[in-house]
């Protein structure tokens, strides 16, 4: 099957999105469902969390972060990719919560952010509240890629105060917390800042369910490499996750984890350099 590109523009200077033809994809999508793409054949497989899936088309945003994100930025539209496998992971399910907040500072929560507010302002007794937190002006996402339309609050920040409010999401979140504003809270995005949300809200014993993106190989629990701990039990990000209750995680290990893999990232995007001529 052609994965054609059929959109694909600049989010900021380092995010980019791109929509691809994958209809046996798109038709099972749920919003917290990720994708694997393949950009050519024997290439690496590399997990995106999906923001719409519409027309038998997915749409993903991407940061130009290491080799397999920087080669794909090459791509143009009607370029196809290899493969695009999905959906997986477990998504969370879509019911009345009440007050219900999604928060993102990064890519891939920024994603789901969009997904997840989308399907959830659908149902009935759901008040949805969106926080996407940027680090300035320069670095938000076009009006129509953010989740504003399908929130009944919505609400943006810089970290450096040049548009919106001034911080991260976990400001605003203490006020509601402190207000009794919220039900249950979902996040994705930077870990250390997923982190610090779990301990911010589980004094107020709300309901905190958070992505946890770990470096995977294969996606389908064969490798091992995207384990993490829920109340001392193994669990593997790309099929038991990749949400989970931010209370019962082990973030430490998760962090420890993330930066085991760095040498072979920057391995990886040095021999991508010289085979391609890149500074």
């Amino acid at each position: 099957m052609t994965h054609r590109i059929t959109r694909k523009k600049d989010l900021n200077s380092m995010d980019y999105l791109i929509e691809v033809e994958a209809p046996m994809v798109a038709e099972r999508f749920q919003p917290g469902n990720f994708a694997v793409l393949i950009t050519v054949p024997q290439g690496e497989r590399i997990p995106m969390s999906i923001q719409k899936a519409e027309d038998g088309k997915i749409t993903m945003f991407i940061k130009r972060l290491g080799k397999t994100s920087i080669e794909l930025d090459g791509f143009e539209v009607d370029d196809s990719l290899d493969a695009v496998i999905g959906p997986m992971g477990n998504p969370p399910e879509l019911k009345r919560y009440g007050n219900v907040v999604f928060a993102s500072d990064l890519v891939c929560g920024h994603a789901e952010n969009y997904a997840l507010c989308k399907a959830l302002q659908k149902i009935e007794g759901n008040h949805v509240i969106s926080i996407q937190t940027f680090p300035s002006k320069d670095d938000i996402y076009p009006q129509e890629e953010l989740s504003e339309a399908f929130c009944d609050e919505y609400y943006l920040t810089t970290l450096d105060g040049s548009q919106g409010i001034k911080g991260h999401y976990t400001d605003i979140l203490k006020d509601f917390l402190d207000n009794g504003k919220v039900d249950i809270i979902f996040a994705g995005g930077d870990i250390p800042a997923l982190r610090d949300l779990a301990t911010l809200t589980k004094p107020y014993g709300v309901p905190t369910i958070v992505t946890v993106r770990q470096i995977m190989i294969d996606a389908t629990g064969m490798c091992g490499s995207c384990r993490v701990f829920v109340d001392g039990e193994m669990k593997l990000t790309c099929i038991d996750g990749p949400m989970f209750d931010a209370h019962k995680l082990d973030f430490e290990d998760i962090i420890n984890r993330l930066a085991m893999f760095k040498k072979k990232e920057s391995q990886a995007m040095e021999y991508y350099n010289r085979k391609t001529g890149a500074k």
